[in-house]
């Protein structure tokens, strides 16, 4: 018998190694967790909290920025604009993106390879790009007004870029794929059983869609929802080659701020105003999809 056993009983060094074990465990855990906790504390929190810092102060603690932000109109109607254009594209995208990803998750592996690669490639192409190459589809001289033109269907260039359809058309082509890939992933994962079942019972496919694999689906399309909106709140790209003057959104002021007036305390602070809105609206966001149902649970 050891020093350990002599001096403690069996169930109690029964505990004591136990409880040795899991402090063990949490420190692995905790050296597991470092690096990631340090990444996010230089990329992320350090970023925000000198964006805050420089909107409040110049160099002593002032409201100023804020103030002018909302004393002049056209600042919040182009912060109303932003959320405006981004729900639109949002809900776009859900209309086109929800029966794409209801093809991939009900289709043949064969045609369900080749949409997938579909929907992955433009990851492979940069977001300028892909404008570009709409400016020159969708210009007055471009592919598609001399298609009509040559087909007969018009007699003179359609106003296609320029305004609110340009933009519409190159933000939801570049974020149709963050709408289809999670929604898609939650319907792959519904059982096909439930739907056999109640088709077995006698319900019709239209039941069998809208009370079965449409309500299972919703947290893929709250996913989807929520990275569509959060990446459209802060385009910028797109808007300003594709859109015209009543299409501004607040990421092209900032940047106007940042590059042309070097006025980084008036851009943090509109900065600041567009994360606080979009974190007030979170809540609304939790409150119908959840981030449990998102997650899976």
């Amino acid at each position: 018998m050891n020093s350990y056993e002599k001096r403690f009983g069996e169930p109690e060094l029964i505990s004591l190694t136990s409880k040795a074990l899991q402090r063990r465990a949490k420190t692995k855990w905790l050296l597991l967790l470092a690096l990631p906790l340090l990444v996010l504390l230089t990329l992320y929190a350090y970023p925000i909290s000198r964006m805050l810092l420089l909107s409040l102060f110049d160099p002593e603690f002032t409201m100023k920025n804020y103030i002018h932000f909302f004393k002049i109109s056209s600042y919040s109607y182009v912060l109303v604009n932003t959320f405006k254009m981004s729900i639109s594209v949002t809900v776009i995208c859900l209309l086109l993106g929800y029966p794409i990803a209801y093809l991939l998750s009900t289709t043949s592996s064969r045609i369900k390879n080749l949409l997938m690669i579909m929907v992955i490639l433009p990851f492979f192409t940069a977001f300028l790009v892909r404008t570009y190459a709409w400016m020159v589809i969708l210009g007055r001289t471009g592919v598609l007004n001399q298609l009509l033109i040559n087909w007969g269907f018009i007699s003179s260039p359609l106003k296609l870029m320029h305004n609110l359809f340009g933009v519409y058309v190159g933000m939801v082509q570049i974020l149709l794929p963050f709408m289809i890939l999670p929604t898609y992933s939650v319907m792959a994962g519904i059982n096909k059983d439930l739907m056999k079942a109640a088709e077995n019972l006698g319900a019709t496919p239209f039941r069998v869609f809208f009370h079965i694999f449409l309500p299972l689906s919703l947290p893929g399309v709250g996913g989807g929802s929520l990275l569509v909106f959060i990446i459209g709140l802060g385009f910028f790209i797109t808007p300003a080659l594709l859109g015209g003057i009543s299409d501004v959104m607040i990421s092209m002021f900032i940047e106007t701020q940042v590059n042309q007036l070097l006025n980084w305390g008036f851009a943090s602070a509109m900065a600041v105003i567009l994360l606080a809105v979009t974190l007030l609206i979170f809540p609304i966001y939790n409150r119908f999809f959840g981030m449990g149902k998102f997650m899976g649970r």
